[in-house]
């Protein structure tokens, strides 16, 4: 019955979310907005929707490892796991606004999470600084949008909609986003119940089901989303839902978790000194990445599902104390850690070298 409940919170939270992203882009589309801030502000709030509704539950319940987990986990998710499994699919185009703008503001919003977490939570007030933060964020993004900012990348994204718009098809798309509200909801109560469940029956902690099981679950609206928009051509809204996505995440699910919760987001040590430093690296290792030639090539997005692979590997073997966790641990530190790191700094050279070859095919 666990299962069958975990399994329908997983549909309730997929069906919301599109509706939720269905709803909201074609009601931004019609203001006039460009894809790729559409792909930042609506639709990565719309896939980000299932981390909020996961959040506010998981402390209602008492459960403040799920909280701060399913949000780690869901931004490491995003970027090894989505984006590697789109750049599998095409090599993604990068936005130039993308590098100069929004990856640092992903950079710097895990950092500072970092920094607030470090004292062991994240208090009420710090959670509204982050949801204020936010909101400046999305005013900001907008303004560019408004303005035709420079997203440098695909051109012939279809995500107009039909004219003229009637009050009846305002009224559908204001009824799917708030139908597809209700389902998240509905679908994270039932999501959470079911995962502390499992989590006790396996003697495994909350903060590990956080970080892997519902932080795949509550990203699938982003895995459908960004491997779909790959697929249909629409690469620049493929990888900005995953940036803003990310950096909401932190700013809004973080922030509005933490501000409803009287005493804040406990944030527990290995939270604090494994999961959160490698969600920062996650968001580092992007900047190297998206600056060679503007785009994410196969092996890049391969090396992506490696790490995302290895964590997972990592996570499981440290919950249940297995013997091959020294020896996985030495030849990800000693061998992999550095051959990537001479890799991404053998391609950033490269580009430097020769800007104008490292276009995507």
């Amino acid at each position: 019955m666990t299962a069958l409940l975990l399994i329908a919170g997983l549909v309730a939270l997929l069906i919301g979310a599109e509706g939720l992203v269905r709803g909201a882009s074609r009601l931004a589309a019609a203001t006039g907005l460009s894809p790729l801030v559409i792909g930042l502000t609506v639709v990565a709030f719309g896939t980000s929707a299932p981390e909020l509704a996961v959040g506010l539950d998981a402390v209602h319940r008492g459960s403040a490892d799920i909280a701060i987990g399913n949000v780690v986990g869901s931004n490491i998710t995003n970027v090894l796991l989505i984006l590697g499994l789109s750049a599998l699919v095409a090599p993604l185009v990068v936005s130039r606004q993308l590098v100069r703008l929004d990856v640092p503001v992903m950079i710097g919003c895990s950092v500072l999470v970092l920094l607030l977490a470090y004292n062991g939570t994240i208090s009420r007030g710090e959670g509204v600084g982050l949801a204020l933060a936010a909101v400046v964020y999305l005013a900001w993004l907008i303004r560019i949008g408004r303005k035709g900012g420079d997203g440098g990348g695909d051109e012939g994204e279809d995500l107009a909609v039909e004219a003229p718009r009637t009050p009846a098809r305002w009224a559908i798309d204001i009824l799917m986003v708030l139908g597809g509200l209700g389902l998240l909801i509905l679908g994270a109560r039932w999501m959470v119940g079911a995962a502390v469940t499992i989590a006790q029956a396996l003697g495994l902690s909350e903060l590990v089901i956080g970080l892997t099981v519902i932080a795949v679950g509550t990203s699938l609206p982003e895995i459908a989303t960004s491997v779909l928009a790959t697929i249909r051509g629409q690469r620049d809204l493929a990888v900005g839902n995953v940036v803003g996505s990310n950096v909401l995440n932190l700013l809004i699910v973080l922030g509005i978790t933490a501000a409803f919760s009287p005493a804040g987001i406990p944030v527990g040590p290995a939270a604090i000194h494994f999961d959160l430093p490698v969600m920062v690296a996650v968001a580092v290792a992007c900047l190297p990445i998206f600056f060679t030639g503007h785009c994410i090539q196969r092996w890049e997005g391969a090396v992506f599902l490696g790490y995302y692979v290895a964590y997972t590997a990592y996570l499981l073997l440290q919950a249940t104390h297995h013997d091959a966790l020294p020896a996985f641990s030495a030849v990800m530190m000693y061998f992999v850690l550095p051959l990537t790191v001479l890799t991404l700094a053998a391609a950033v050279v490269r580009a430097l070298r020769d800007r104008r070859s490292g276009a995507c095919a």
